[in-house]
Parts: C-alpha cells; sequence; structure tokens
C-alpha cells in the first residue's frame, strides 16, 4: 500500500533570469515568490500560495518553456508501477525522482513528498 497526489506544477522557463519569471507568475497566481537570497541554486524557485494548494514551482531549463506537474508519493517505485499499468512509460530515472509520459504524451514527473500534509489528504493505493 503507498499513497500519492498532485504534488505540484512546475513551470519550465527558459530564461537567463529565473527570478524575473517569478515575479510575473505570483503576481498572476496571487502568491509569493521565495526570498531571492534565500534560494539554494538559481534553478528552482518555488511560489508560496494559500494552505492545501498544489505548489507552484519555477524551473530553469534549456528546453523550451512549458507546464508539467509532479505526483507527489511516500513511494515512487510503487507509483511509477501503478502509472505503468494505466498505459504511462518511463522516459528517464534520476536520483530522486522518475520522469514519465502519459498515453497522450504529456511528461509528468514522480516525486518524493513536498507538502506538509501529505500523510492525511493523499490517496491510498493498494
Amino acid at each position: 500500500m503507498h499513497k500519492s497526489r498532485l504534488g505540484a506544477l512546475v513551470v519550465d522557463c527558459q530564461t537567463d533570469i529565473l527570478f524575473r519569471e517569478a515575479e510575473f507568475w505570483s503576481k498572476a497566481l496571487g502568491s509569493t515568490p521565495e526570498a531571492q537570497d534565500k534560494l539554494t541554486n538559481d534553478k528552482y524557485i518555488r511560489l508560496y500560495g494559500q494552505p492545501g494548494e498544489a505548489q507552484v514551482i519555477l524551473q530553469k531549463v534549456d528546453h523550451p518553456s512549458r507546464v508539467h506537474f509532479d505526483i507527489e508519493t511516500n513511494n515512487i517505485d510503487a507509483e511509477v508501477e501503478r502509472l505503468e499499468t494505466l498505459g504511462a512509460i518511463v522516459v528517464e530515472r534520476k536520483e530522486s525522482w522518475v520522469i514519465m509520459e502519459a498515453p497522450s504524451k504529456q511528461r509528468f514527473c514522480v516525486i518524493g513528498p513536498i507538502r506538509s500534509d501529505f500523510e492525511t489528504n493523499s490517496n491510498v493505493w493498494k
């Protein structure tokens, strides 16, 4: 038995200045960007919205800009297997997440838990 749910909407930004994109998206979504001086690297910026909302994360990328989502789970291998039975395929296994593709060709990631209410507000799969 494992748990999973929508964890984050990831805005892939092909840009040189990710914080500029964070300023736009935070204003557009009514959220607050992670403080620039608190960033651990220049590849990701988290936007803080209302409690309980899926997180929005901006990611600096080399490929064309797009949006994808992350499914958070407490058992990545079990969730990948579940999604494969639904028709998804593994595109690439990274150190701590898996990139997958839906039957309709959209890519998404399977990651570990990222929100504090994961244990109490997730789907349970047997």
